[in-house]
């Protein structure tokens, strides 16, 4: 089998590119090299398994790709280790610099940032609300370490301003996932980009966040392209990390659809790969996505009769 003949096949299971090369050579009986200058040759056309959906557009859930910046707290200290910071001693309280946004699988990535003038002011309302308008059109919010700080202080910023809850979105956080799925020796997003081979975050350190708190204009510019592009990253690391998300958000319940779907990731194309046996009664068949690789099953055995709906394995 030629190379060229590999990246076809690649292209059809787009799966296959998260597979190391030693086993996707022993699945298609070619020789590993062979697979690598296959995976070069589309990593090099900006091949990134995006996958195109056969089901109305419409009907897929908005899926939002999110991650913000924000400024350091900053407080009198005594000592440089093990301090306890008093509500008293905190000079300004934190606040968002920019945020950044791009629906899946869309070219186009929104973002904000402070001006100079609002970051001495410590001023976000503005960039804050906007975020708050494009909350309510998502379904699904992809973020890094989303739960503990993004989602949490983009409510904290809400809630200060007064304004309401935001229609509801299901939250995937990919630092939880990787923690909870894998034994990755850093779950940073850095770190995992660059263990998938994805192209990794901008270079920066404190230096930028200290020019930006002191309104500099050419400081704020490059936060907001350091911003935009780890969201970049953060949807290559979550379309990695997505055939394992046992707790997907089902694509069936967005779905109009008279064949079963893959319930992580929307496609029809699912190949029965045997039975999964839950309980003694249990008999369930098992299907594989041929687009994104995950595993699900029919939620009836196959003693009922019934409308085959399929559900992520593990649920």
């Amino acid at each position: 089998m030629s190379v060229n003949e590999i990246v076809e096949k690649i292209v059809n299971k787009p799966y296959l590119m998260r597979m190391g090369a030693n086993k996707v050579a022993k699945y298609l009986k070619v020789f590993p090299d062979s697979v690598r200058e296959a995976k070069k040759i589309l990593h090099e056309r900006g091949f990134l398994y995006r996958e195109t959906t056969k089901t109305n557009p419409h009907s897929v859930p908005k899926i939002l790709i999110l991650d913000i910046e924000t400024a350091p707290l900053r407080a009198y200290v005594w000592s440089l280790w093990k301090q306890n910071v008093y509500i008293d001693q905190i000079i300004s309280e934190w606040f968002m610099i920019s945020w950044a946004a791009k629906w899946l699988f869309e070219d186009e990535v929104v973002s904000q940032k402070l001006t100079g003038k609002e970051i001495l002011a410590e001023d976000d309302y503005r960039i804050v609300e906007t975020l708050w308008h494009l909350l309510n059109k998502a379904d699904l919010v992809i973020a890094h370490n989303g739960e503990a700080f993004d989602l949490a202080r983009i409510k904290s910023r809400f809630l200060i301003y007064g304004l309401p809850p935001t229609t509801y979105y299901q939250l995937i956080d990919t630092k939880k996932v990787a923690k909870k799925e894998f034994g990755f020796s850093s779950n940073k997003l850095e770190a995992l980009a660059r263990m998938f081979g994805i192209e990794g975050k901008d270079k920066t350190d404190f230096t930028l966040w200290s020019e930006c708190m002191k309104g500099n204009e050419d400081a704020l510019s490059y936060m907001e392209k350091y911003n935009r592009q780890d969201v970049r990253v953060l949807e290559e690391v979550y379309l990695r990390l997505r055939p394992y998300i046992k707790s997907h958000p089902n694509y069936n319940l967005f779905i109009d659809s008279d064949k079963p779907v893959c319930p992580n990731c929307g496609h029809t194309e699912l190949e029965f790969v045997g039975y999964y046996y839950f309980t003694q009664t249990g008999k369930y068949k098992n299907y594989r996505c041929m687009k994104c690789g995950a595993l699900s099953r029919e939620r009836k055995t196959v003693f009922q009769n019934s409308k085959s709906i399929l559900i992520s394995n593990g649920k």
